[in-house]
């Protein structure tokens, strides 16, 4: 039996990263070291830190992780990507061009007889306004047709310097640290779902760059898989047992 493989929040392309190609290759060489070990891999949201479809344009660069993701798609292997806050914007092209298959929302998937509920986690129990309201202008089929009509030489550079400041805002306040499980929303928004949807055995999610491990009941358990930016971590499922690792060069990865 072959391995589920998890991970999110990769950022490529990210201009507050220092090295935007090494950056990639490390993503790049964790999934030539999966390629035979893995029947399915769920990307679960920003993969990349920007990235605004056209009609007849896509961003430029990430050669190496497109060409790595085809080659996984074309040897039969399932590679699901889950929008994030930061792609929400990926339309046809990754079907089309690498095979991936695309989620816009949520997932709930049977996997080896276990009940796994699947995000990037954006949107889910956050409470802060200004978030919703970002968010809503982001989805808006409104907003996405105008910023459309600009030329993709200032929205891209538009896009990709937003994406910049707020990764430097989030390096200079520190990312939120695990604030327990009484504030902590998606752990908030898991019981609750829970709740209404009590055969889930995991939720795993993306977006807050923290490590998580936690049981909310005798039977679920809540993981938040921190970062491709400082942590390189990601969770496997081996058909029986959940685990959550780090990616490191040279080493074997399970």
């Amino acid at each position: 039996m072959k391995n589920i493989y998890f991970l999110s929040d990769a950022h490529l392309g990210s201009r507050a990263i220092t090295s935007s190609r090494t950056h990639e290759r490390r993503l790049v060489n964790f999934l030539d070291s999966i390629k035979h070990k893995a029947s399915a891999i769920y990307l679960l949201g920003d993969v990349f830190d920007f990235w605004y479809e056209f009609k007849t344009v896509v961003p430029r660069g990430y050669t190496r992780f497109l060409g790595k993701i085809s080659e996984l798609t074309d040897m039969g292997v399932e590679v699901h990507f889950f929008i994030g806050n930061h792609d929400i914007w990926c339309k046809g092209y990754l079907t089309e061009e690498c095979g991936v298959i695309m989620h816009y929302e949520p997932l709930t998937v049977e996997i080896h007889g276990k009940e796994f509920y699947l995000a990037h986690g954006d949107g889910l129990g956050d409470p802060s306004k200004t978030f919703k309201f970002l968010r809503k202008m982001f989805h808006s089929p409104t907003m996405q047709w105008l910023f459309s009509g600009i030329h993709p030489r200032w929205s891209m550079e538009l896009g990709l310097t937003w994406a910049k400041h707020s990764r430097e805002k989030h390096a200079e306040s520190g990312e939120p640290v695990y604030m327990g499980e009484e504030k902590e929303f998606l752990v908030k928004y898991s019981k609750e779902y829970l709740q209404s949807h009590p055969n889930i055995n995991y939720f795993i999610y993306g977006h807050r760059h923290i490590l998580l491990d936690l049981m909310l009941s005798r039977t679920a358990r809540i993981l938040i898989i921190g970062d491709w930016i400082s942590q390189f971590s990601y969770a496997v499922f081996d058909g029986e047992n959940l685990f959550l690792e780090e990616f490191i060069e040279g080493e074997t990865v399970m």
